[in-house]
């Protein structure tokens, strides 16, 4: 990779420290870093640490006199390729999507013409707050990407749930891949320029009580390589994500949502597009009545009994809408027995054109699909049943968007994700 610079805005929280493992690894792989920190930063990293990782000075202050004789905060919004925001709080989020400028660090966002990486990390209900979520949809639609957050414990006592900064590998990773990749926008070339793809990605998380849900073993692998593949078709993408460990692809307009319900409205909101792939996998089921509070084990207290709810069917509404249907509509069918059959029955049923059918049953991959890196699948349409060979995900991915691709040939585009421009 040739020689690149980053600006790296520090957000205040306790994963604050993790940005000096960050800023050590970047420069290993000759990656320049300017770091901005805000003043809740400071409370926890000292600037004197960052700086001395850097090897750069470290800019604080919006009205600092030497800066600014030179519009200081402009000049570090462009003398980059990439802003990257860690840890991104719910109050930098909330100024970005905002376009608020009262620090040096939203002014720097707000100044800026390049590429935006936020790596949100907070307690895992601020992450849920429904203002937090409309900020991210916001920031999202406006191009900017995420990674994470993670799920896990919390520095608090007794919290757990979505709301970790990601692990530094995979925020090296991000934002590597993003380095690494075109600018992507509408007149992006690739076979998918111009197009809208809706891609759904990971478990869905049922609440049982605000510490237990109901989920499945899905990783978001799959889905996440898909929308990769997507983006570096040339298309617009936007993933819809249920809660996973993997880092978002680079480029890709990302809507985190938890549970079945939440992804549904997610998707409605994504519509108009040319293709959707869903490739989530959907708790079945939801609890009727979640409870509000932790449910309590004990000798005196009868067992519980949960009232399950079947779950909206996302492929089957979406493939039987009457208007505003993707041109394209795929399915995923994860299945442990008679693969083919029970995929070519799904086909069927849910009134999707194609059908990724796999084996989740743990035997004939090599390290297993779910939460693995390989994948064996059966693409199931009108035309009968291709069987393709074991690949990696991404290879997998690789190879369906190139179908969606042929597929779309040269159709007319007629379909454009909200706020985009008919061509």
């Amino acid at each position: 990779m040739e020689a690149k610079r980053i600006v790296l805005i520090m957000g205040g929280g306790i994963a604050a420290y993790k940005c000096l493992d960050l800023i050590r690894r970047l420069r290993e792989r000759g990656i320049g870093v300017r770091v901005v920190m805000t003043r809740a930063a400071q409370e926890f990293v000292t600037p004197l640490s960052v700086s001395a990782l850097s090897n750069e000075r470290v800019f604080t202050d919006l009205f600092d006199l030497d800066d600014e004789r030179e519009i200081g905060h402009i000049r570090l919004s462009r003398q980059c390729e990439l802003i990257v925001v860690a840890p991104a709080t719910a109050d930098l989020i909330a100024k970005a999507a905002n376009g608020l400028a009262n620090d040096l660090a939203s002014a720097v966002l707000l100044a800026s013409d390049k590429r935006i990486l936020m790596a949100p990390a907070m307690n895992p209900r601020m992450w849920l707050n429904p203002a937090t979520q409309r900020n991210v949809r916001q920031l999202s639609a406006d191009g900017v990407t995420f990674v994470g957050p993670a799920i896990g414990e919390m520095a608090e006592a007794g919290e757990a749930g979505q709301g970790r900064l990601v692990e530094v590998p995979d925020l090296v990773a991000a934002i590597e891949e993003l380095l690494s990749r075109p600018v992507v926008g509408a007149d992006a070339a690739g076979p998918l320029a111009g197009r809208h793809i809706v891609v759904t990605s990971g478990p869905t998380h049922e609440p049982i009580d605000p510490v237990r849900y109901i989920a499945n073993r899905s990783s978001g692998k799959q889905g996440h390589a898909i929308a990769a593949a997507a983006v570096a078709a040339g298309a617009q993408v936007t993933l819809i994500s249920g809660p996973v460990n993997v880092p978002a692809p680079a480029g890709a307009t990302v809507m985190p949502v938890e549970t079945a319900e939440q992804m549904l409205k997610a998707v409605r909101e994504a519509l108009p597009a040319d293709v959707g792939i869903f490739c989530a996998a959907v708790a079945d089921w939801r609890v009727a009545q979640p409870s509000s509070e932790k449910i309590k084990k004990s000798d005196d207290v009868q067992r519980p009994r949960l009232e399950l709810v079947e779950n909206p069917d996302i492929l089957k509404t979406i493939a039987q809408l009457d208007t505003g249907r993707p041109e394209l509509v795929i399915g995923f069918a994860a299945e442990t027995e008679s693969v083919v059959a029970y995929g070519s029955k799904k086909h069927q049923s849910k009134g999707a054109d194609w059908i990724v059918a796999n084996d989740v049953s743990g035997e004939g991959v090599s390290g297993g699909v779910m939460g693995g890196e390989r994948n064996r699948v059966h693409l199931i349409s009108g035309d009968g049943v291709e069987s393709w060979p074991e690949m990696s995900k991404r290879e997998v991915a690789d190879a369906l968007i190139a179908r969606v691709a042929e597929f779309l040939g040269e159709r007319k585009i007629t379909k454009q994700p909200k706020g985009g421009k008919a061509k």
